[in-house]
């Protein structure tokens, strides 16, 4: 789930930075809940676990866009979870209700664009560890720089090309 190896766990737990439940014989349980507030509090993003699906947050002010996104990755696995924002104010509210684990976020929308969202995002302790991959119709190195230095791992031109977004996600084949 934290993208580390056994070793790297271990020693969390001896150092008292991730609290372990220890059995009669001598091996460290983790609860959820203590896996989640580590990787809060350490700006990790938390692979699903198998009974987990992932959780995408579409950004995006084009409706149209919008449901090509969600028939997408829906269509791709049955264990991605989709849901819409259609402006950073819509992404604020549902960010926490749905629980993204990746953020398919628009640069440019009416309102609060997609730059500050970002940065908002990154700022808060709960949600900085969400991967945030930016989207935009006006791909440019200014445009790419700047939501990259805001967070955002990766910014995908418009019309998206669906095996580069699936491997940018990490769900690719």
């Amino acid at each position: 789930m934290l993208m580390v190896s056994p070793v790297t766990v271990r020693q969390w737990a001896q150092k008292g930075q991730l609290n372990a439940l220890s059995t009669p014989g001598g091996h460290r349980r983790f609860t959820r809940q203590e896996v989640d507030r580590f990787a809060r509090a350490h700006g990790l993003t938390l692979q699903p676990v198998a009974a987990d699906k992932l959780h995408i947050l579409v950004v995006d002010d084009d409706e149209q866009f919008s449901r090509y996104l969600v028939e997408l990755l829906t269509g791709y696995s049955e264990d991605i979870a989709v849901d819409i924002a259609h402006d950073g104010f819509d992404a604020g509210r549902k960010i926490q209700a749905f629980h993204a684990h990746v953020v398919l976020l628009d640069l440019m929308m009416p309102g609060m664009n997609g730059f500050e969202v970002c940065r908002m995002l990154k700022a808060e302790p709960e949600t900085k560890g969400i991967r945030i991959i930016a989207m935009t119709a006006y791909p440019s190195q200014e445009n790419t720089d700047l939501i990259l230095a805001a967070g955002a791992e990766k910014c995908l031109g418009k019309p998206i090309d669906p095996e580069l977004l699936l491997d940018a996600i990490g769900i690719g084949k």
